[in-house]
């Protein structure tokens, strides 16, 4: 769907779908976001709230922290990261002094991250 701003500031992405594992997802989760075929960062949900489209239909705010945590780059198609990435399956994230280093070549990182070094 699409992330925006509303009047409290915060990022949101908006949905279709309600998450059904929504207390779960409340208690520390995430979205993991997907650029160019990698994850690569990740934002904290803080809630979510109903949103009332222009067409009537019902759907989901989620409501996101505005600080972007860079993650291990992990090769994953685009996906709906607070439904189906567990936190065993979540790449950790980047040390805070990493944020500043030259990121390795998309090959390079692909490769290991499909073996699982990174």
């Amino acid at each position: 769907m699409s992330s925006s701003r509303l009047p409290d500031s915060l990022p949101r992405h908006v949905t279709r779908m309600w998450p059904k594992r929504e207390a779960e997802i409340l208690v520390g989760g995430s979205i993991y976001w997907v650029i160019k075929g990698q994850i690569q960062c990740r934002q904290k949900i803080l809630r979510m709230e109903e949103v009332i489209g222009e067409d009537g239909i019902r759907r989901c705010a989620i409501i996101l922290d505005p600080k972007l945590h860079r993650t291990h780059t992990a090769t994953k198609r685009p996906f709906q990261g607070w439904r189906y990435l567990k936190p065993e399956d979540s790449p950790a994230d980047l040390p805070e002094g990493r944020t500043a280093e030259e990121p390795l070549p998309l090959e390079l990182s692909q490769a290991l991250a499909e073996i699982g070094v990174i």
